[in-house]
């Protein structure tokens, strides 16, 4: 590189911001996560219904689910004044933040569903082993 080299990379973003940055996609990126999204959208929702509604989670998977999209404050719970006590979940509005974001990424991948598939073609014609 010459001496009069004047570009500067910016610096790394610290650790830890990484770390927490990760952290975070994981659970906006987990599959469950974008159902619970998803099924929200349209207004609060009980246990039960949210169940029905997410197809193919376990109880035990949408309680975890549940748990950490109100921890990270995307979802908010409501314990309704009944006998039994039912429990109704909802969006926040950090939670619905989310929801143009991730209409733009389903977007993407309905407009490059066809370039994927030909990759994955290509790619096992090649005599790749199989990518689970």
């Amino acid at each position: 590189m010459a001496a009069t080299h004047t570009h500067v990379r910016p610096l790394d973003p610290p650790a830890d911001e990484i770390r927490a940055a990760l952290d975070l996609l994981a659970r906006v990126g987990d599959r469950w996560t974008v159902f619970v999204i998803r099924a929200l959208w349209p207004g609060p929702l009980r246990y039960n219904a949210l169940h029905r509604t997410v197809a193919g989670i376990s109880q035990r998977m949408l309680t975890l689910t549940l748990k950490a999209m109100e921890r990270d404050g995307l979802v908010g719970r409501t314990v309704l004044p009944t006998t039994p006590p039912q429990v109704e979940y909802a969006l926040t509005d950090l939670g619905r933040s989310l929801v143009v974001p991730l209409h733009g990424l389903y977007a993407w991948t309905l407009r490059h569903l066809a370039d994927i598939e030909a990759a994955r073609g290509r790619f096992a014609a090649s005599g790749h082993a199989p990518v689970p």
